[in-house]
């Protein structure tokens, strides 16, 4: 058995196209049915404003499988710690040794969700789509746009953030590293008013984003509702969609978007990443199509960007 830390595993995986190509790969084989993938496992840890989720999956065909344990205990700030961590253990698929433990302190969890970010947009974003929009200035407010401009030839960045502070910092930071053009904005509206893709990275409780702040043509991309009490997205935003797209339904239903509809069926049509990928075309029939994503993180992306990483580790 083999033990990984994060300095070694970020030397090895970055937010790269070999990196995109496999966590895609992934996606693909859930769309065509040949992932194992068992509900989320989660639990709370209350008196210390502590979560605890268990993620995996098996790739049929693959030679190993990881899970993933994931601790967010949210006080951690006050005591000089990071509110995330975490680990991946992968294991065989014939035999189910240990073949390692990457002790990745959640770093291969943020490069995945930004790699489904940008998958999204290749499958369902308008191709000539340059102008993205961002709600929030954390993490995932870089990370998504690095991991976008892999698919996409973006080059004009526009902020929304709660914090203003925040916002202008992480705006003047994505001007430097990426070269983007960047403007901050003090309301939701202005800030998506000519975005070709809108991607919403908060970890808020209410609806933020309304269907009257789409325009024709653009796709959202929401992966900040990853829990039964959060939720970015007001029903007018999917309903208003020509097309909507869970990483997978049950969880969208039980963590993501789709909890809005809780008790009733929703009054659209709801795909499927791994389906969308699969079938190796686009839903979009005309560029004014308004496509919308809703990201909650899945066990076949860890198992994918784990053996990706044991790969290169092993090089």
């Amino acid at each position: 058995m083999e033990l990984y830390n994060r300095e070694q595993i970020q030397h090895v995986v970055t937010l790269d196209h070999a990196a995109l190509d496999a966590v895609e790969a992934g996606f693909r084989a859930l769309g065509e049915g040949n992932v194992v993938q068992p509900p989320i496992l989660s639990m709370a840890i209350e008196e210390s404003n502590g979560e605890v989720d268990v993620k995996t999956a098996h790739i049929k065909g693959n030679e190993r499988f990881a899970i993933k344990v994931s601790p967010g205990f949210f006080d951690n700030p006050k005591l000089g710690l990071p509110s995330l961590n975490g680990l991946m253990i992968v294991f065989s698929a014939k035999t189910g040794l240990v073949e390692a433990v990457l002790f990745d302190e959640g770093y291969l969890t943020d490069i995945r969700t930004a790699l489904a970010g940008a998958i999204a947009a290749k499958h369902l974003s308008r191709a000539d789509s340059k102008r993205v929009t961002v709600l929030g200035a954390g993490l995932q407010a870089e990370l998504q746009v690095a991991a976008l401009k892999l698919v996409r030839d973006i080059d004009t960045l526009d902020v929304w953030a709660r914090d203003v502070a925040k916002a202008e910092a992480y705006a003047a930071r994505m001007q430097k590293k990426y070269g983007l053009t960047v403007t901050v904005h003090a309301e939701i509206g202005n800030a998506c008013r000519e975005a070709d893709i809108i991607v919403t990275t908060t970890p808020s409780r209410e609806p933020l984003l309304s269907g009257e702040h789409l325009r024709d043509g653009v796709h959202v991309t929401a992966m900040g509702s990853d829990s039964p009490d959060k939720r970015e997205l007001d029903s007018s935003v999917m309903e208003r969609a020509d097309h909507f797209v869970a990483d997978a339904r049950a969880q969208s239903e039980n963590n993501g978007e789709l909890k809005a509809y809780a008790g009733h069926d929703a009054p659209f049509r709801i795909n499927e990443l791994g389906r969308v990928v699969a079938g190796g075309s686009s839903l979009r029939t005309a560029d004014s199509q308004i496509t919308v994503c809703d990201l909650t993180g899945t066990g076949v992306q860890d198992t994918a960007i784990a053996g990706f990483a044991l790969g290169r580790l092993a090089e």
